[in-house]
Formats: structure tokens, sequence, C-alpha cells
């Protein structure tokens, strides 16, 4: 799976953290081979249409949360009645997830470790194991590692990488109880894709 990942990366051009810091290495399939997979992958030339980019720009999105097309139409469409705070209401919806947040305080080095961590029982939300990564949280929940997983291999040196963490302003992180809180909702949130265009993919299907 994470094979086929990385060539949807090359794919699409873009770096979706998939492998945690090997996307970091000279080991990224994206750095090793900067171009599109195939056989003309290097020679690839042709001019998208609009259509186009709105789907590349879908496909972004769903690979980068891991969102099935189900889910992810499902949270355009919940936004696209609330009008200009669309954006606003898709952004929320997607960073507000369980495994989003526990890769954004530092927990895991991406979106599919830390579903992992939560589906293994790993990660608390206010104090109670959380049942599924795509849990959504609310202003005030706090985040935790399991006292009883702390001992184990996995977040031995978390403490030691957390040093140099840096969270989102709407998150907070006390780096020596490993416990971080979601402090506000999350907003103006800097993407590597445009929202506008998927809004328009998706108000023509």
């Amino acid at each position: 799976m994470p094979r086929v990942l990385e060539k949807k990366e090359r794919s699409l051009g873009i770096q979706l953290s998939i492998r945690g810091e090997r996307c970091n290495s000279p080991k990224c399939a994206s750095i090793r081979k900067p171009y599109r997979p195939g056989q003309h992958g290097k020679k690839f030339r042709r001019r998208m249409s609009e259509f186009g980019i709105q789907l590349k720009e879908k496909q972004k999105i769903k690979f980068s949360y891991d969102l099935s097309d189900r889910q992810l139409k499902k949270i355009f469409q919940d936004a696209a009645g609330k009008g200009s705070s669309s954006i606003e209401a898709i952004t929320e919806a997607l960073e507000n997830r369980l495994d989003n947040i526990v890769m954004r305080l530092g927990f895991a080095e991406s979106r599919s470790i830390a579903r992992q961590f939560v589906n293994h029982g790993h990660i608390l939300v206010n104090s109670r194991r959380a049942a599924t990564g795509s849990y959504r949280l609310k202003a005030g929940d706090t985040v935790s590692i399991k006292p009883r997983s702390r001992h184990l291999l996995l977040f031995e040196e978390l403490a030691l990488k957390l040093k140099g963490q840096e969270v989102p302003s709407w998150l907070s992180l006390d780096k020596e109880n490993l416990v971080g809180k979601m402090e506000a909702l999350p907003r103006q949130v800097e993407l590597p894709f445009d929202l506008n265009l998927v809004v328009d993919y998706y108000s023509k299907k």
C-alpha cells in the first residue's frame, strides 16, 4: 500500500507525507523520481483541462487525509449550504479529525501512522480511549498518549522528538506530559491544495 501511495504522490506532483520521515529523506520516491510514474513519466507535458485540474486537487485532498470518495463528497456537500463560510467548514471538517490532530501534535509522523495508533488504543481523547481516527474533536478537547503505552518502543523517544515540535496556533502542546489540546476551531490553515477548485468540482456533480 505505501508503495502505491508513493506512486500517487508522484502522479499528483505533491508530497503527502504518507511514510512519515521517509518523505523528508533521499529515500522518498518523490525525491528520487521527481516525475510522473510510468514509461513516459519524464516526457509527460499534456495540458490539463479545467475539470482535470479540479479532479487533481480533489485527489490531493483524498489521499492526504486518506478519505474515500464517499467521505470526501459528504464533507463538501455538508459545507455547501453554508455560503461564504463553506471553505472554513471544509477546513474544519478535515483538520479536526483525530488522526490529523495526532499528526499535527507530533505524536505520529503521518496521518496513516496516527490512525494505527488510535486503532491500537494508544491515543486518549479527554482521558478516554478513542474508537476511530475519524473522530472529530471540539474546542477544549485534549489528546494524550495512553499512560501504559508511553513505555513502548513506539513512544520511547517521543518526548525528545517533541522538543523542536511546533504546533498550529489552534492547538497547544504540553511536551513534558505528552498532552495536546484543541484550543479553537481550525481556521485559516495553510493547505497544499485549492479547496475552491474542489468546491467547483462538486458543484457540477
